[in-house]
């Protein structure tokens, strides 16, 4: 199975998102409740070995849509905020601010596809459906 991609290489000059939120904004909180682990796990089982570009990270992507059901956002909402966002992208996984996507549109529901509708149920933590947030 080919391994997940991942160009995100701590950068010298940046500082580090945990440096430069706040610990007890609701989505950290909510991050650190997740085991990315054993998400990361589960989803691994949707790919297969093969030829192409080495899938997302799985962190990344079930971030992404767990934001976007919690937000209701569309998928190219879910880009802007992303983008512009410190909260969202530590949710994600990142360690520092990005200023560019690392993925397309594209990439979340070509996911949706491959989860299915009982899988993308089930990675949808109970924390984010009954969480408060505030924007």
């Amino acid at each position: 199975m080919s391994q997940p991609r991942d160009d995100r290489q701590k950068e010298l000059f940046r500082p580090a998102l945990d440096l430069i939120i706040d610990r007890s904004h609701p989505l950290v909180r909510l991050a650190e409740k997740i085991d990315w682990p054993s998400i990361e796990g589960k989803l691994a089982e949707i790919y297969s070995p093969g030829a192409g570009h080495p899938p997302l990270p799985a962190r990344l992507m079930a971030g992404l849509l767990i934001l976007k059901h919690m937000h209701a956002l569309s998928d190219a909402a879910l880009c802007e905020r992303w983008l512009e966002n410190p909260y969202f992208q530590y949710f994600c996984g990142e360690e520092v601010f990005r200023h560019q996507l690392g993925f397309s549109r594209s990439s979340l529901s070509r996911w949706r596809r491959r989860l299915g509708a009982e899988r993308l149920g089930a990675l949808i933590p109970r924390e984010a459906n009954s969480a408060k947030l505030r924007d």
